[in-house]
C-alpha cells in the first residue's frame, strides 16, 4: 500500500465501473484537476466508437496512452480515470510513478450499466464477459488499492484501507501500547509506556533497524504519534505503518502523517509531518475498548462531524469510522503540512490542550475536547449544537488551576502576535480559524469550563 500525496492518483477498472463519476467526485474531495483520458481523446479525436470503426483498437490504446503520459507529466497532482483497457497496454501503468486505484465492479451491474450504449466494446454481452474475465487478473496486478466509491477512493489516495491488523505485523518491527500487546499476543520489539521525548530516546536505543526497515505501530494515539516521530527521526526517516487501536486513532490521530511528543509546557510541541506508509484500520479493535476510551473517540467522531456538518455520532461503528476517516484524509491530502485549512481539525482542542495539560494530563483527551467544543460552539454562537455536545458527550467541568490553563491557551502552537487564534464555526460545515475574539470572551469561555 501507498499513498497518493504528492503523487497522480489513477482509477482504473472496466467498463461501468464509475471511474468517470468517482473520479471528478474525488478530484473535488481532494481540489485537484481531473481528467479523463476517454474524454480527452474524444475531445480531439472525435467519438470513441468511430475511432474504433475507422483505426481499430490499438490506434485508441496509442492515444490513450499518450494522454496518461501527458496527463502525469504535468507538475501538479491529478486525478486521472483511465478506460477499462488501459491495462492491456504493456507497462503503460507500471512506467508511472502514480497511485492506482482499481474500481470494482461485478460483471452483471457492469453491463446493465453500458450494455446496448454506444461504446464499441459494449455491443456484444458474451464477448463483454468474456473481456471481464479476461481483464480481472490485469487489474489486480497494477492495483495499488481497490475501492468501490468515493469514500474509499480518498481513503486509498491516504493510504488508508480497512481489514485484519494481523495481516500488516510481518511488515516490520512491531512497536506497540502494552495493554493492546498483551491483550492480543502481539509480539513487539518495544512497548510504548509514555508520548515523551524520553519514551523516544528509549526507542531509539533499542531499535536495531536500518534504513530499509518498516516500524509498525499498534495501540492508541499515544502510540502512533510517539512511533512516527521516531520513525521520522531514526537514521533521518524509515517507513512506518499505523494500526489505530482505539476509536480516537481510527477517526482522528493516525491519520494525516502528524507525529510528535509532548514536553511539559504542552502537547505536541515536539514532532514532524511524516505520513506511514499505510494506515490499516481493524474496526475489530473497538471491540475490546473501555467505554471510557470509546467515549474518547466519540468527541473526535462529534468535531468531525460538526466540520463536516453531518451528524456522524448517529452512525454505526463501522459507517463512522469510514465516514471520519474519509473527511479528514481528504483535509490532510489538500493541506499536508497545515499551512491552511488542516488547522481546521483542531476545532475544540485549543482549550482542550490547555486542560489537559493544566491538569498534568491526568484529564482524557476526550472529555478535555468535548468541553473544548463546547467553548468554541459558544463561542460561535451555535446554541443547538452546542446542546447536542452535552447531550452525546456529557461533559463536566474540571478542576484545573484557571490561571495556568489561561497562561497554557495563550501559548498554543496556533498563537500569532500574542493573540489565541481559535476555530469557530459559522455553521455546521463551516470551519473558520480566528484571531478576533476577544480576549475577554475566550477567557470567560475558559472559564466556564473549570469547575
Amino acid at each position: 500500500m501507498a499513498h497518493a500525496l504528492g503523487r497522480h492518483l489513477v482509477l482504473i477498472g472496466f467498463m461501468g465501473a464509475g471511474k468517470s463519476t468517482v473520479g471528478e467526485q474525488a478530484a473535488a474531495r481532494l481540489q485537484r484537476p481531473f481528467f479523463d483520458v476517454d474524454r480527452e481523446v474524444e475531445a480531439t479525436h472525435g467519438p470513441i466508437w468511430e475511432l474504433f470503426a475507422k483505426e481499430g483498437e490499438a490506434a485508441f490504446r496509442e492515444l490513450e496512452a499518450r494522454f496518461l503520459r501527458e496527463a502525469c507529466a504535468r507538475g501538479e497532482p491529478s486525478v486521472i480515470a483511465v478506460g477499462g483497457g488501459a491495462v492491456e497496454t504493456r507497462g503503460l501503468l507500471g512506467e508511472l510513478d502514480v497511485l492506482t486505484v482499481l474500481l470494482d465492479v461485478d460483471v452483471e451491474t457492469a453491463w446493465q450499466r453500458v450494455g446496448g450504449s454506444p461504446r464499441p466494446l459494449a455491443q456484444d454481452e458474451d464477448e463483454f464477459r468474456r473481456r471481464f474475465e479476461r481483464r480481472q487478473p490485469l487489474y489486480d496486478e497494477v492495483a495499488d488499492a481497490h475501492a468501490t466509491d468515493t469514500d474509499d477512493t480518498v481513503l486509498a489516495a491516504a493510504g488508508i484501507e480497512f481489514g485484519p491488523y494481523r495481516e500488516v505485523l510481518g511488515e516490520g518491527a512491531v512497536v506497540a501500547d502494552g495493554r493492546v500487546a498483551d491483550l492480543y499476543e502481539i509480539d513487539v520489539v518495544h512497548v510504548v509506556e509514555a508520548k515523551a521525548i524520553a519514551e523516544a530516546e528509549r526507542a531509539w536505543s533499542e531499535l536495531t533497524l536500518d534504513r530499509s526497515s518498516t516500524l509498525v505501530a499498534v495501540g492508541g494515539g499515544t502510540t502512533t504519534d510517539l512511533v512516527g516521530f521516531v520513525a521520522a527521526t531514526y537514521m533521518r526517516g524509515i517507513d512506518w505503518i499505523a494500526v489505530p487501536s482505539t476509536l480516537v486513532g481510527q477517526v482522528d490521530a493516525a491519520i494525516g502523517g502528524k507525529t510528535g511528543v509532548d514536553l511539559a509546557e504542552g502537547k505536541n510541541l515536539v514532532g514532524a509531518f511524516h505520513w506511514p506508509v499505510a494506515t490499516r484500520i481493524d474496526t475489530a479493535l473497538l471491540e475490546t475498548l473501555p467505554d471510557e476510551e470509546r467515549l474518547n473517540g466519540l468527541a473526535e467522531v462529534v468535531k468531525t462531524g460538526l466540520l463536516a456538518g453531518e451528524p456522524y455520532w448517529e452512525l454505526e461503528t463501522e459507517a463512522q469510522v469510514r465516514a471520519c476517516a474519509a473527511y479528514k484524509a481528504a483535509v490532510c491530502l489538500r493541506d499536508p503540512r497545515e499551512q491552511g485549512e488542516r488547522a481546521h481539525l483542531n476545532l475544540g482542542h485549543t482549550f482542550g490542550h490547555a486542560l489537559e495539560t493544566a491538569s498534568g494530563n491526568t484529564i482524557p483527551h476526550g472529555r478535555a475536547v468535548a468541553l473544548g467544543l463546547l467553548a468554541a460552539l459558544r463561542l460561535s454562537g451555535l446554541e443547538e449544537q452546542a446542546r447536542t455536545v452535552e447531550e452525546v458527550l456529557a461533559p463536566e467541568p474540571v478542576a484545573v488551576d484557571r490561571e495556568v490553563a489561561w497562561e497554557l491557551l495563550q501559548r498554543d502552537k496556533k498563537a500569532r502576535e500574542g493573540r489565541v487564534r481559535l476555530v469557530l464555526l459559522d455553521a455546521p460545515g463551516a470551519p473558520r480559524l480566528t484571531a478576533d475574539v476577544e480576549p475577554e470572551r475566550v477567557r470567560a469561555a475558559l472559564d466556564a469550563l473549570i469547575a
